[in-house]
């Protein structure tokens, strides 16, 4: 029986994709459920199984090269079937050269040498994690070169890590050539499309408070001090939010033709930078989350959204944003709502800075944030008595864990 393999829509927003590698060559037998390819989507790296079993006859679309979705890319089949109609079929479709910039799996500081020779490709022969996959086919590791330390010889992360350690340093403007054309990554056409649409379509404005950050401050080192508990500040910030979308829920709402659309539920976004852009992971039921356990997903969210392992239900599905650039030593900074969301918070940097008390001036830590908020839904008041709430929250932390 002959199977097409058809490139398939592996995300919400997905219109095309990359095949980063086949974990099959031609000729190679395939069950029901094996890895064939690993694709690149505009939000994560993906595995693309099976549906059929047979020998992999044909690939039509080779390793770095992308295609839309629906695209047939590969076809399975016995040894002694006629494939020579399905192969007609898939000659039809046009095939988008992409350079390997564009496809690479995306990990923390990928290390690259710029006179190095490009490393083996790896078969899929060698035993190793999904995770150690995608880390070496990011730095150019073939996986053959490194010694496994996990079950059975397997290569699992610590063993990706020492090699690469081992490896010379990127060179200054060895990754990226001035004067270069970069093509864009399918996760920065999609981020150009949504925000293009979400700046021209919804009317925004803009609102900032000023937050005195002393007590939240104090609060986070004692959790750190007496339970071990890892709270930052913008978890700290993620649950204010959810306690003040549950006292506004029409910030939490949508527009939906000529109505508003509210939602039951408190699902938060954070956005994650990476090294071609950025993603939302999401955290479901904020509201109903203690800020420990808010903390530890918040955490393992935003690890796995820079491996680009992170599954299409965990990017999907806010219903309010936060966009926090004070790690980097942003004071303020406005950002662009998430459609179809109405609103987005934009955190700056905790600063410490003089703060006029009465008669006297003391050291004081300070905390700039900015919604930004779609007129439409969310009014000028409105948007202010949502920030107050936020303000008041962070300034009396004590509420945070309480509720």
């Amino acid at each position: 029986m002959i199977v097409r393999v058809v490139l398939a829509k592996l995300s919400p927003t997905m219109e095309e994709g990359a095949i980063v590698k086949w974990h099959k060559n031609e000729g190679d037998s395939v069950r029901v459920g094996d890895v064939l390819a690993e694709i690149e989507t505009d939000k994560a790296n993906m595995e693309m199984e099976a549906l059929g079993a047979g020998i992999l006859r044909k690939i039509l679309v080779p390793a770095g090269n992308k295609a839309p979705v629906g695209t047939l890319i590969g076809v399975i089949a016995s040894s002694d079937e006629d494939i020579s109609r399905v192969l007609a079929e898939g000659a039809a479709t046009p095939v988008v050269s992409a350079p390997a910039a564009a496809v690479a799996t995306i990990a923390p500081a990928p290390l690259a040498v710029a006179t190095a020779p490009p490393a083996p490709a790896v078969t899929g022969r060698v035993k190793a994690s999904p995770l150690a996959r995608a880390m070496a086919t990011a730095r150019q590791i073939s996986l053959a070169t490194v010694p496994g330390s996990g079950p059975g010889g397997r290569v699992i992360r610590r063993d990706i890590e020492s090699h690469a350690a081992t490896r010379p340093a990127v060179q200054p403007g060895a990754k990226i050539t001035p004067g270069e054309r970069i093509p864009l990554s399918e996760m920065r056409k999609v981020i150009a499309r949504r925000l293009s649409e979400s700046f021209f379509t919804a009317p925004h404005f803009f609102a900032t408070v000023e937050i005195d950050m002393d007590a939240a401050m104090a609060l986070r080192e004692q959790l750190v001090r007496a339970r071990d508990v890892k709270v930052s500040v913008n978890d700290l910030v993620l649950v204010a939010c959810a306690q003040a979308l549950r006292a506004f829920p029409m910030v939490n709402a949508r527009l939906d033709g000529d109505y508003f659309a509210t939602q039951a539920d408190v699902h938060i976004g954070m956005a994650v930078a990476l090294e071609d852009g950025l993603i939302v992971p999401v955290i479901r039921h904020v509201d109903r989350k203690g800020l420990a356990e808010v903390a530890r997903e918040a955490k393992d969210l935003a690890t796995r959204a820079r491996e680009r392992k992170l599954r299409p239900e965990e990017y999907t599905g806010s219903t309010f944003t936060v966009s926090n650039l004070g790690m980097l030593g942003v004071s303020q900074f406005t950002a662009i709502i998430n459609p179809p969301e109405s609103a987005i918070l934009a955190v700056g940097a905790v600063r410490r800075v003089p703060v006029v008390d009465g008669e006297r001036v003391r050291p004081g830590q300070r905390m700039n944030v900015t919604m930004s908020s779609d007129h439409r839904v969310v009014d000028g008041a409105l948007a202010a008595q949502f920030l107050q709430h936020l303000r008041q929250s962070l300034e009396n932390p004590i509420a945070l864990l309480l509720e």
